[in-house]
């Protein structure tokens, strides 16, 4: 009998849900072109707000073809807002789902936007390569020979970008070769552009000189200023190379007027709101997602707990037992939810504390290459512009040289203090040897800084890995510094396993590892944070007037801006 009213409890919970309604494919494809409308008028944080909408929906319907779109609008959004990073996880991500679509058209233009990122942003040449040449055989599947011919201008582009002229000549061979089957007003610049510095590369200036005047003559009339900015950087080189220094002051000061005028147009059409924290709103959303789906689970239970109360009230009267049967099932299930409760509050702070580290590394990457892509080259442009002036002049006064003194020495601490905020050493020989570096440049005769690996100090990892890496250790070694008083602190790194182990250990004053105070910026608690969600682990073992030991363990990430001339 007791069975049997059990079952005929359980039964009793079936509720129904109302369904949103999902849009038809035709309007979420009307929803995709809006957004790409605004994109093109310039309107970004609109068409932001209508492509992530449009790609909700597309989910929704699970149409990878749409999703693919979806995700290369906002990728173009981002990118026109100079976020190339978040451009490439976009880009990424579209070309996931277009690779599993039959759009070829769509899948030729992800890998050329993945191409020009590659070449122009990462600097990682051969892979940009690899994508440009899937662009291209996509192209010759629909014979689309227009996008051949910008993918070819692309590829020597980048060749000679890195100087690698013998590599690039059978693309601008082929260039020249066709050049009179498509070309509009940026291609005949540029044709003009890259036969110039191939001729200058095997110094025969006369040719290079013609096409360098042809290229100023076309882009002027063109009003290609982009092209323009381009094509002074390398003719005001070239022309100073030849030492024709006037005629380099001139292109220069147009280089320079260019560039500021770009520059404020792109500060002009910066969007803050929908670009920069596009990230951290989607897992806000998510978050606010789980939190809704758990309220709503909550008002169910309590309807059902309600319900199931009046049943119970008559089989208590008949059998009193199953009362405390029901009573411990109930706290049961509330234990559950209390759990689950307390497990999406620690995942949501987790996240704010991923948001905030985020944006320390954002700001810092933003601000060094503000430092070092114009201060620093307007720096080295007035620099220049000094040089040429003596040259021409013949004048050395002392006013002059303390001139050219103070501009090198501002020079150099605006390219120190980039340095301290993004290293370049970092990105160019890799996390050991910028890691070594901090050792070395913090170590005197009363603190000694040992650095000890028994990995091999040129190894490389993947970018991200080793930038988060870096910001790690940094912030212990500095923590040391300021708060240990020690007089020596010992950094060894080893590799076992597919792991990399830290261990950051000083003689100081120690603290108490049960009752320490979390200050405020990146902190012990955020290192904490951090090394978690890079799936890793982190301890410290410390006591007062005993030293501090930090250990971490990190699974290894294998390794896997110029502006590019088309998207």
């Amino acid at each position: 009998m007791l069975i049997v009213l059990l079952l005929m409890l359980c039964n009793s919970f079936i509720f129904a849900f109302s369904e949103e309604k999902t849009p038809t494919k035709k309007e979420i494809e009307s929803l995709t072109i809006e957004a790409n409308n605004l994109l093109e008028e310039g309107l970004y944080e609109k068409s932001l707000i209508k492509s992530r909408l449009a790609l909700q929906y597309a989910y929704m319907i699970m149409d990878n073809e749409l999703i693919a779109k979806c995700y290369k609008t906002i990728a173009a959004n981002v990118d026109e807002l100079n976020e190339a990073d978040k451009a490439f996880y976009y880009y990424t991500k579209s070309l996931f789902y277009a690779n599993k679509s039959t759009n070829i058209a769509l899948k030729n233009s992800l890998n050329n936007n993945l191409g020009n990122i590659y070449c122009f942003d990462k600097k990682e040449l051969k892979k940009g390569i690899s994508y440009y040449n899937k662009s291209i055989a996509y192209s010759k599947q629909t014979n689309d020979f227009k996008q051949i011919i910008l993918t070819y201008i692309n590829i020597t582009w980048a060749y000679f970008e890195f100087r690698y002229f013998e590599k690039g000549l059978p693309y601008l061979k082929y260039l020249n070769k066709n050049y009179g089957k498509y070309r509009n007003d940026r291609t005949i610049v540029i044709y003009n552009t890259l036969n110039a510095m191939y001729y200058e590369h095997i110094n025969d200036y006369a040719k290079a000189k013609t096409y360098y005047e042809n290229a100023e003559k076309l882009a002027n009339i063109k009003k290609t200023y982009i092209d323009l900015s381009v094509l002074h950087k390398e003719y005001s080189r070239f022309l100073m190379k030849i030492g024709d220094y006037k005629k380099a002051y001139e292109s220069l000061a147009v280089y320079s007027k260019i560039n500021d005028d770009l520059y404020n147009e792109e500060k002009q059409n910066t969007t803050v709101v929908a670009g920069i924290n596009l990230e951290l709103d989607e897992s806000k959303r998510k978050i606010k997602e789980i939190e809704t789906a758990y309220n709503k689970k909550q008002e169910l239970f309590r309807a059902e707990q309600s319900k199931n109360q009046k049943i119970l009230f008559i089989i208590i009267c008949l059998f009193a037992f199953s009362g405390i049967l029901y009573y411990f099932l109930n706290q049961n299930i509330k234990l559950k939810q209390k759990n689950r409760l307390n497990k999406i509050q620690s995942k949501t702070q987790q996240k704010i504390i991923n948001a905030t580290i985020y944006g320390q590394e954002l700001e810092r990457k933003k601000i060094a290459s503000f430092l070092h892509d114009n201060i620093s080259s307007q720096l080295s442009s007035a620099g220049l512009h000094l040089f040429a002036f003596s040259a021409i002049t013949k004048i050395e006064s002392e006013e002059i040289v303390k001139t050219k003194q103070i501009l090198n020495q501002v020079h150099d601490e605006i390219r120190n203090l980039s340095h301290q905020l993004s290293p370049v050493i970092l990105s160019k020989f890799g996390v050991f040897y910028a890691l070594k570096e901090v050792c070395e440049k913090n170590s005197n005769t009363i603190l000694k800084i040992e650095f000890t690996s028994s990995i091999s100090i040129r190894k490389r990892y993947a970018e991200d890995f080793e930038i988060k890496v870096y910001y790690i250790i940094n912030e212990l070694i500095n923590n040391s510094l300021k708060h240990s008083g020690g007089t020596h602190i010992k950094l060894t790194i080893n590799e076992v396993n597919d792991e990399i182990l830290f261990n950051i250990k000083d003689n100081g004053k120690g603290f108490d590892t049960t009752n320490y105070i979390v200050q405020k910026g990146f902190g012990l608690n955020q290192v904490r944070a951090r090394v978690t969600n890079m799936n890793g682990k982190f301890s410290v073992i410390s006591n007062l007037n005993n030293g501090t030991n930090v250990y971490i363990k990190l699974p290894i990430q294998i390794k896997t801006k110029t502006v590019s001339l088309f998207q």
